[in-house]
């Protein structure tokens, strides 16, 4: 697996572990990533795709008077 160094504030870091109650800033930026992806995955097969949300904005001809 590949990995990826990321910086963080050190506050930021500790409050992430904290509040997700893992040991270890690695473990708790894991948790809140693995945690924000099932949110987005079930909130798209609820409301559809971005793409969805494109076409529904697309604007609509407007009736002709006459």
């Amino acid at each position: 697996m590949a990995q990826v160094t990321v910086t963080l504030d050190a506050n930021l870091a500790i409050d992430a572990m904290m509040l997700s109650g893992t040991k270890s800033p690695q473990d708790a930026v894991e948790l809140i990533l693995l945690d924000y992806l099932a949110r987005r995955r079930r909130t798209e097969s609820r409301t559809g795709d971005a793409a969805d949300g494109q076409r529904a904005n697309q604007q609509r001809p407007t009736a002709q008077e006459g």
